[in-house]
């Protein structure tokens, strides 16, 4: 049976693509930061399917270890593990861009590298499990966004790079996904508007309130997990897998926008929708 590692499964759409790989028959080595969401992990797996390890990829040491906690070949790795830093970019201290690139973007490629001869030898495949935000950026995102398009330019690379050796690399690119980072929304930009400072809060104040304002809207657009983790299902078996597979009618409408859309005109939509001021 093939074999896959998969990193963020802790909970969202790593959680729901181990289970799944797993159910299918893949043997899944399934990446957390927790010995306890490993055990909830294999709760629900098939019998015998699933191994978590513990993975957070921004511990070098950990990724280290991979190298004695893997098979001698892996057939395929999913890069799935991500955070979220919000709030305008002004605020964003370098730390905290730093940990943002360090997870989503650091994190991804140390990982990849970690595993590419196992892959290498397997002629495996690679999945970077993006977002539309890797192709449009948003007000009080930025850093978030910023981290998916520099992993775009990753996978871009990787997969010609790594043509010679018959290695497959895809990006999936949902849009809203029914995860922690919209459920818990709310709570991540109450944490986020309080380490403000003082100025930040005040020039800052009506973007806050009307970000805000999109948030319940965003948690009823949030697609299930499911159709993330089966497009990432779909990257890995397909005879020829896709580059890009973008997710769902919103993402696939979002990525359009994108492409097609003049940019002053794409700014001023994004504006109005997101509560940005006018112009003083």
């Amino acid at each position: 049976m093939p074999t896959v590692l998969v990193t963020g499964a802790s909970r969202g759409i790593g959680r729901t693509t181990a289970l799944r790989l797993a159910a299918a028959g893949w043997d899944v080595l399934a990446g957390v930061r927790r010995a306890e969401d490993g055990e909830a992990l294999l709760a629900d797996a098939p019998t015998g399917r699933l191994t978590p390890i513990l993975l957070d990829v921004a511990d070098d040491a950990q990724i280290a270890a991979l190298d004695d906690l893997l098979p001698p070949t892996l057939d395929a790795v999913v890069n799935n593990a991500g955070i979220v830093v919000p709030g305008p970019l002004e605020a964003v201290s370098s730390a905290d861009l730093r940990a943002q690139f360090e997870v989503n973007v650091v994190g991804a490629a140390a990982v990849t590298r970690a595993v590419l001869p196992r892959i290498r030898a397997a002629r495996g495949r690679i999945v970077f499990v993006s977002s539309v935000s890797g192709r449009l950026s948003t007000p009080m995102t930025g850093a978030y966004n910023a981290s998916k398009f520099a992993l775009e330019g990753l996978a871009d690379a990787w997969r010609v790079e790594l043509r010679p050796w018959g290695i497959r690399v895809s990006l999936v690119e949902p849009a809203m996904t029914d995860t922690d980072l919209w459920r818990l929304a709310d709570e991540t930009n109450d944490a986020a508007e309080a380490a403000l400072s003082a100025a930040h809060r005040e020039l800052y104040a009506a973007h806050i309130a009307g970000f805000r304002k999109t948030i319940p809207l965003m948690q009823r657009m949030a697609k299930p997990v499911d159709g993330a983790a089966a497009a990432i299902e779909r990257a890995l078996t397909a005879r020829r897998p896709r580059a890009r597979y973008v997710v769902g009618r919103d993402a696939h409408a979002q990525a359009v926008l994108g492409e097609l859309t003049p940019t002053p005109l794409r700014d001023a939509l994004f504006a109005r929708a997101t509560g940005v001021p006018r112009r003083r």
